[in-house]
């Protein structure tokens, strides 16, 4: 082994003095034109200087051109031990010695004690160690451990135990040393960049929550290590490049019985297959698929008298912003899971108005089951005004397309749900008309109270006029000159208008049709 004050190739080291700038060590020696030793340091948020090569001979190979640097030996930590790092952080902050010096005088010149409180008496109170339930050590420089068989006397009653941002390689000295904290429910290893040797690891019964992030394990790890983890309930693997879940989990496999949250996010799958894998989880009730490269949403035909088969039994939130999903039937595909409640398709294709994406009420309307879509609650009025709108749309834009209940399988069952009725020939033939021409009537009403009376006014309008656009327009109309108009649907039977809050939508979006009255209101500063 290459010897630089003990620092070995494949070593995790931290610039002195900065236990947030991490990398490995991936030379040691000597440079041609310099004096003395030199070390290679490929850093993990790639702020080096070059890709290990130097006036054209190469020493090492980094993972990006500019993530390699030269250092001096002196200049890189191996970091400390766990105990010392918890020492630092716990017991540090003031000398406990000094207690019978807190105190004020009173008014008779006798010395009143001062209560801690705030962060002083937090720290007080942490600098009894075995009372520590959660032990947050990041990026604290903490490299190994000392002798594990101490620390159950030490921190016995230690819960949650973040180790984000450390020195830490081998998965096996940290599952003995987890496996001596006897009340350990919760372990974080995010952003530690672990090795690749996982085997024989120790079981750890009690551990429900494991983090993962940024540590660039693989699936094929995962699947080693779950057969040490048998109450795992929450996985979260965020940023590791994953792409394929070789091999298929399953439900009767120890570690994932349990399994209720998995974390998927910023991750590199794009084939929903790899998804599917996990359909026979019978316990997990949440993916997070966030900032992937899937592009469609699909649910299999299953016999539903038989409950063993049906995909995904438990599964009650579905997160899939920012991935490639454009295929409309992927809305569709949503209702058949059983039970699921909460989705996120926000920062798709399908989801993007500016390019012929759906608007939030069309999502509401064709997901009968969903509670709260892209992080915001649907509410009983939310979802009968976007039902309405959406069954309008349909009506205008295909009211004699015979394919409209393969393209839109809710439209009919939502007719019948809030009583509409088709329309009258002659209004969707002067419908018609207006939609060959590309106009729409509308009537804008001013409604605003600092506005003054106004008489309303009929507008023929494109219906890709969007809202910002014809916000534009009222100014113009009404003469409203400073002030910033606000618009609103008025929809027949509806108590409330409807917010026109999207400047990039149509009218057509909006649901906008023939006959339509729109408010117009003013800003509230």
């Amino acid at each position: 082994m290459a010897t630089g004050e003990g620092l070995g190739l494949g070593q995790r080291v931290h610039w002195a003095g900065n236990p947030h700038r991490i990398g490995t060590v991936k030379f040691v020696g000597a440079v041609a034109g310099y004096d003395g030793e030199f070390v290679g340091v490929d850093w993990d948020a790639g702020d080096g200087k070059h890709d290990g090569a130097l006036d054209g001979v190469r020493y090492f190979q980094t993972k990006s051109a500019k993530s390699g640097s030269f250092v001096r030996p002196h200049n890189l930590s191996r970091g400390i031990a766990f105990l010392e790092a918890l020492h630092l952080r716990y017991r540090s902050q003031s000398n406990p010695e000094d207690a019978d010096d807190m105190y004020v005088l009173s008014a008779s010149n006798r010395r009143v004690p001062v209560e801690l409180i705030g962060e002083e008496k937090i720290m007080d109170k942490f600098r009894q160690l075995e009372e520590l339930k959660v032990v947050s050590l990041v990026y604290q420089g903490v490299s190994s451990f000392d002798d594990p068989s101490h620390l159950s006397s030490i921190i016995p009653n230690t819960e949650e135990l973040d180790l984000t941002g450390n020195l830490l390689y081998d998965w096996k000295d940290v599952w003995t040393f987890c496996k001596q904290l006897p009340a350990l429910v919760a372990l974080n290893l995010s952003c530690n960049l672990m090795g690749e040797d996982i085997a024989h690891m120790p079981q750890l019964n009690k551990l429900r929550i494991l983090v993962l992030n940024y540590t660039g394990i693989c699936w094929a790890q995962v699947d080693i290590l779950k057969q040490s983890l048998p109450s795992l309930e929450e996985l979260h693997l965020m940023g590791n490049n994953i792409s394929e879940i070789e091999p298929v989990p399953s439900c009767h496999t120890e570690g994932f019985s349990s399994l209720r949250l998995l974390n998927l996010d910023n991750n590199s799958i794009s084939d929903w297959e790899q998804i599917m894998k996990f359909s026979q989880l019978e316990s997990l009730e949440q993916i997070y698929l966030n900032n992937n490269n899937l592009k469609l949403i699909c649910y299999p035909c299953v016999d539903n008298t038989n409950e063993y088969s049906i995909p995904f039994p438990s599964l009650r939130c579905l997160l899939l912003g920012n991935n490639c999903i454009q295929d409309l039937d992927s809305i569709g595909a949503l209702n058949p899971f059983p039970k699921l409640v909460e989705v996120r398709l926000s920062e798709n294709p399908i989801t993007d108005v500016t390019r012929g994406g759906l608007p939030r009420f069309s999502l509401v309307a064709q997901l009968p089951k969903i509670q709260t879509l892209n992080g915001s609650e649907v509410s009983a009025r939310e979802r009968k005004e976007s039902e309405l709108r959406y069954v309008r749309l349909i009506m205008s834009k295909e009211a004699n397309n015979g394919g409209v209940e393969r393209s839109h399988p809710r439209f009919n069952e939502l007719k019948v749900l809030h009583g509409i009725e088709d329309e009258k020939p002659s209004v969707a033939v002067s419908y018609q008309k207006g939609m060959a021409s590309g106009l729409l009537s509308v009537t804008l009403k001013c409604v605003g109270a600092s506005i003054g009376e106004k008489p309303p006014q009929s507008k023929k309008l494109p219906g890709s006029t969007t809202v910002g656009k014809l916000k534009f327009l009222c100014e113009s109309f009404f003469g409203l000159k400073s002030r910033k108009p606000k618009l609103f649907l008025e929809e027949e039977g509806s108590p409330f208008p409807i917010p026109l809050d999207d400047d990039r939508a149509s009218l057509v979006d909006m649901g906008i049709g023939n006959g339509s009255i729109i408010l117009v209101d003013e800003e509230h500063r």
